[in-house]
């Protein structure tokens, strides 16, 4: 029965039997990781937003009291005598509006070019969690496969050990086998129970993993719902013509959309030499009387309008090294971008031979676990007429349980190596 999947907030049960899609789903919803990642695009957009506020205009509010302590004096010479007088007033009130607005300011300008390229950036790093968290879900899920159907291949092992121990405790019973076959029986049971304990150790440790990363409670079990040798029905290799593409992989992405910042940050440092030009506008009151601060005032406005023109001359050189920074940055991403390409042409190559290798390993597992089931089936009718010994036996358990474990092995190796490519591609669809 299929699980539809469970909204955030949602009652979840205490078992969920999940595909890989389901899982993939989930993830997306209700891992902390891409939240982080969705909310730094948010916070890059309101930093843009931030950026335009500075075109429009800045209106400010003051107001402002001055109390006079001691009057300011001023002596004067008139006819030979000095005469003193006192000058301004007991209390001074100046209130006003101010308004300032940028009229031309290149590096304004160029800075909103940046705001926007900074928020691509942000996408792209978005994008990124997402591929990652797909690829590690695809992980997760595939060791979970693996944990689960390795435990059935010892469980059967442990189940006919301990079948052939109590036959010969029978037989020994009966007077037809010796103490030593039946004690070396019981001791291969006594050995296998640690690997299944070890199996079961693992098939919890993939939970655990799976559930951190899904972001749901640890609390609830989770199980899929496919097994892991039905998957290689799906395992055909690369189709025929694959070409390998790394445009979107999303660390090759990033570093691009960075050095196109460094361009535009090396032409800001550039327009840093020319001038601005802003204007301004006041109005304000200003009030000033003997006495109570509070009591008859008369308020007097009085405006004015003024345009700043700024021309940058000299500043020690500062504006011409931080451009030399700036161009130092832009060649070295230049050269990172190099190494970057280099780095990933040769991981996809590596990615393309592992899939392709790993297609004939499957094949070449599965005809080997068919020669080991059927030749553990023939020591076992040979054993039951007492053609074989019980050593002989178990060499082929042993061969037999090691055939199908390298199989799924192969299996897991394949589809690990088809997750890791798919990442390196940047594909982000759920599969």
């Amino acid at each position: 029965m299929a699980w539809s999947i469970p909204m955030s907030g949602a009652e979840i049960p205490d078992t969920l039997r999940l595909s890989k899609k389901e899982c993939l789903t989930i993830a997306l919803q209700d891992n902390p990781t891409v939240k982080v990642a969705d909310l730094e695009v948010k916070k890059m957009d309101y930093a843009k937003k931030e950026v335009i506020g500075s075109l429009f205009p800045s209106i400010d509010f003051s107001l402002s009291y001055q109390r006079s302590i001691e009057l300011q004096s001023m002596s004067m010479n008139m006819g030979g005598q000095t005469n003193t007088i006192k000058m301004g007033t007991d209390n001074n009130w100046n209130t006003g509006f101010s308004a300032s607005m940028p009229i031309i300011n290149a590096s304004l300008w160029k800075s909103i070019h940046i705001s926007d390229t900074q928020i691509l950036a942000t996408l792209e790093q978005a994008r990124g969690s997402r591929i990652d968290l797909i690829n590690s879900i695809n992980k997760a899920y595939y060791a979970l496969l693996l944990a689960i159907e390795s435990r059935d291949v010892v469980k059967q092992n442990y189940d006919i050990a301990k079948m052939n121990a109590d036959i010969f405790k029978k037989q020994f019973e009966q007077g037809t086998a010796s103490e030593y076959d039946v004690l070396r029986s019981s001791v291969q049971v006594t050995n296998i129970e640690p690997e299944l304990l070890q199996a079961d150790i693992a098939i919890r440790q993939c939970q655990l993993q799976l559930k951190v990363l899904m972001g749901i409670d640890s609390t609830v079990e989770i199980l899929p719902n496919i097994r892991l040798s039905e998957l290689k029905q799906e395992m055909y290799g690369l189709p025929e013509g694959f070409k390998k593409d790394i445009s979107d992989n999303t660390n090759l992405r990033y570093l691009d959309l960075n050095k196109k910042m460094l361009q535009q940050n090396v032409a800001l440092h550039k327009l840093a030499w020319l001038p601005t030009l802003g204007a301004q506008f006041n109005i304000n009151w200003n009030a000033m009387s003997n006495g109570n601060a509070l009591r008859n005032q008369t308020f007097n406005p009085y405006s004015n309008v003024a345009l700043a023109l700024s021309l940058p001359i000299f500043s020690g050189g500062r504006k011409l090294y931080a451009l030399r920074q700036a161009e130092v940055q832009l060649k070295e991403m230049n050269f990172q971008r190099e190494n970057l390409v280099n780095s990933l042409n040769m991981q996809i190559d590596l990615a393309i031979d592992n899939i392709n290798r790993q297609v004939r390993q499957i094949a070449a597992s599965e005809e080997g676990m068919k020669q080991a089931e059927k030749a553990y089936q023939i020591m076992q009718k040979s054993f039951e007429i007492g053609a074989a010994t019980y050593l002989n036996l178990r060499d082929s358990e042993l061969a037999n349980t090691s055939a199908r474990l390298a199989y799924l092995q192969s299996i897991y190796n394949y589809l690990i190596s088809t997750s890791e490519l798919d990442a390196l591609l940047g594909n982000e669809e759920i599969k």
